[in-house]
């Protein structure tokens, strides 16, 4: 944004408008202020130091198991496809649970319902007939809050925390998550996401934390200590670094599709956030389903699942990770060749545990097979299976039972509203508050509208009690708040009105409108805004603009808030709003929204806005395919863009991108 007289240049546009002083500087893209820049692959020192002691007992533990034994550690089925009594049968090292999956598939388990389950697969895996047995592990994902459990807390998803720019926040949140997850006698979150997205078309964008990889790789990090600690906390889990690698760089963010990165830049840019995550002492990492086109073995198509030079080079022997690696959902069926229960070539390319939630008992005897026909050499399982072992001994797992915990069973664990609220608080992007609409004075009459405002699932989006988090109703969110409720707190019931269509109202009874506009939820593929469709929310969701276009311009201010697991083109949307704010996915406590809208009780600003934005705010509905400085485009905000109640700026009428459909040349 470049300030030219009496003009405002936004994007391509000069737009007419009166302004005063930006307090916010522009940082202007991702890849500025980067700390280091990497030729090869860094080694990166662990906290966890091998142990020569434990590394001796492991050797012993590996020695003395059959064949059978090491595969069945290296098997991961889904709680939905598996008994204790199978899991003890089986030696099997890990069970998982999907979105959208609970014990005895009960949506509405309790918190003690799920230590039973942790506590029944722990004790089948503890009475084998093994020299030595192994216990199991149990992964879930908990990736904003232990987000599978109602009831449970949700906190901003990456995109919004991004925006916070702080890392002492991120590593609250990790420590809050392990301690609810620990709560349900769990071990193991398969987080943090650590994608630097280039294009907001994916539809996982909302996991990622920022396009700028330092801020990546310092949230990973603090997210690592924060979940982990040194984990000798009964209170600690095991984190998951995912995806690796370069899931966020995607051509035209397709979902598992196809990262074009260089070297270099799958280094410096989809890297970053493992330079931060396993520094930290991450344990785990999970393989990504996306290919790169760099990939050099002749034997498989690109798909890193199946590629040796990434997962065992450059991750184990050049980076130094001596924790073990897990495929993601049936991940090793994409490497050409494989199925959902064979893949010798993604065991061979260092795959340590394979996810495979139905096919489990296939994958176990093609596997064994694989080795006893020599496809897969024995020193390969023999490492596998050492490194899931020397992660369970770390993690304390060999000594104590889920129930053990301190934590577990109680439902207090679970919940942490006060620092999800503050969490809300930072993540928000004040975009636009033309003449100091904001903040609202106490006292004014309200009129509420859009669907979004009663809306849990709006407000939390994906991987929120199921997979793509619109399975839902407000009654299985028993924690928190929607915005309504929170605004009717804040500004009493009776000087509110709830429409949600703005449909038949007399704006005359009101003093301001607040707009909840949002995004429905989704996650990977389905939420993916498929190139060439036009990156644009009001084509996507044109309810919302029917709502502004009813109650703006009648002579009452109009404050807009717009949940949305992206940065997307608005401009219709911020042309009708006095003010506009990106509250992106802010989970379950939406009174952190109303603290920042809203003067205290003494008609003081109690809280500013502080956020900035983690990635540039599109200026038309066709952006560019990177994040990358475009010599022909800029964005209508840029990265590191946010206002605060000290900003005076107005900003004029935005044009207007009326495609529907965009260019081939992306």
């Amino acid at each position: 944004m470049k300030i030219f007289r009496n003009k405002l240049l936004i994007g391509s546009a000069s737009i007419a408008t009166v302004v005063a002083a930006i307090a916010v500087p522009m940082v202007l893209n991702a890849q500025t202020a980067r700390t280091q820049q990497y030729s090869d692959w860094p080694h990166i020192h662990s906290p966890f130091a091998s142990n020569a002691t434990q590394e001796r007992e492991i050797a012993a533990i590996v020695q003395s198991m059959t064949l059978a034994q090491k595969i069945g550690q290296m098997t991961q089925p889904e709680i939905k496809k598996i008994t204790p009594a199978e899991v003890r049968q089986y030696y099997i090292g890990s069970v998982l649970n999907g979105g959208g999956s609970w014990p005895q598939m009960n949506k509405h388990a309790s918190v003690q319902d799920w230590v039973n389950l942790s506590d029944a697969y722990y004790a089948a895996s503890m009475s084998t007939d093994m020299e030595k047995d192994i216990p199991i592990i149990w992964g879930i994902d908990a990736v904003h809050g232990n987000s599978n459990v109602v009831g449970a807390t949700l906190y901003p998803h990456n995109i919004g925390l991004g925006a916070a720019r702080n890392p002492a926040l991120i590593e609250e949140i990790g420590r809050a998550t392990a301690r609810a997850v620990r709560a349900t006698g769990i071990n193991w979150a398969f987080a943090p996401t650590l994608a630097v997205v280039q294009n907001q078309r994916w539809g996982r964008s909302y996991e990622s934390f920022a396009v700028n990889p330092d801020v990546v790789r310092q949230y990973g990090a603090a997210y690592v200590r924060g979940m982990q600690g040194d984990l000798t906390s009964d209170a600690n889990i095991v984190a998951t670094a995912k995806h690796f690698l370069g899931d966020g760089g995607t051509f035209n963010g397709v979902n598992e599709g196809q990262n074009r990165s260089s070297l270099a830049d799958l280094i410096n840019i989809h890297g970053a956030g493992y330079f931060g995550a396993l520094g930290a002492g991450a344990q785990t990492v999970m393989i990504t389903y996306n290919s790169w086109a760099g990939a050099v073995s002749p034997t498989n198509n690109g798909k890193i699942h199946g590629v040796p030079e990434l997962v065992t080079g450059a991750l184990k022997e050049k980076m130094g990770f001596d924790g073990f690696v897990v495929s993601d959902w049936n991940g090793i069926a994409q490497v050409q060749g494989c199925t959902n229960s064979h893949c010798p070539e993604s065991i061979n390319a260092g795959v340590d545990m394979v996810m495979v939630p139905d096919d489990w008992k296939d994958f176990i005897t093609n596997t064994m097979k694989d080795v006893e026909e020599g496809r897969i050499p024995m020193s390969r399982i023999d490492d596998a299976v050492t490194r899931i072992i020397r992660v369970k001994m770390r993690a304390g797992l060999f000594t104590h039972k889920p129930s053990d915990s301190s934590v577990a069973g109680k439902v207090s664990e679970i919940t942490n509203r006060a620092l999800a609220r503050r969490a809300v608080r930072q993540s928000m992007v004040l975009l636009k508050n033309n003449n100091g609409v904001l903040p609202l004075a106490r006292g004014k009459r309200i009129l509420v509208v859009g669907a979004s405002a009663d809306s849990m699932s709006n407000q939390s989006g994906g991987w929120s009690i199921t997979w793509q988090g619109d399975e839902n109703t407000n009654a299985d969110f028993t924690t928190g708040e929607t915005l309504l409720s929170a605004i009717r707190s804040q500004a009493g019931a009776a000087r509110v009105v709830y429409s949600p269509t703005g449909m038949g109202v007399n704006l005359r009874n009101f003093d301001v409108v607040i707009a909840v506009l949002g995004e429905t939820p989704y996650a990977e593929t389905k939420g993916d805004a498929a190139f060439p469709t036009a990156l644009n929310h009001s084509l996507r969701h044109p309810n919302d603009q029917a709502v502004l276009d009813r109650i703006s311009g009648r002579g009452v201010p109009v404050v807009s808030v717009l949940y949305s697991g992206r940065t997307l083109y608005a401009n219709s949307l911020i042309n009708k709003s006095n003010a506009f704010v990106a509250a992106f996915l802010p989970g379950s406590e939406a009174a952190g929204i109303t603290d920042v809208l809203f003067r205290n009780a003494r008609g003081q600003v109690a809280h500013n806005f502080s956020g900035k934005l983690s990635f540039p705010w599109p200026s038309n509905a066709c952006p560019p395919a990177t994040n990358a400085p475009q010599t022909n485009y800029r964005p209508l905000f840029n990265y590191g863009y946010g206002l605060d109640y000290l900003s005076r700026n107005n900003i004029g009428v935005l044009p207007i991108d009326r495609r529907t459909t965009c260019p081939s040349a992306q």
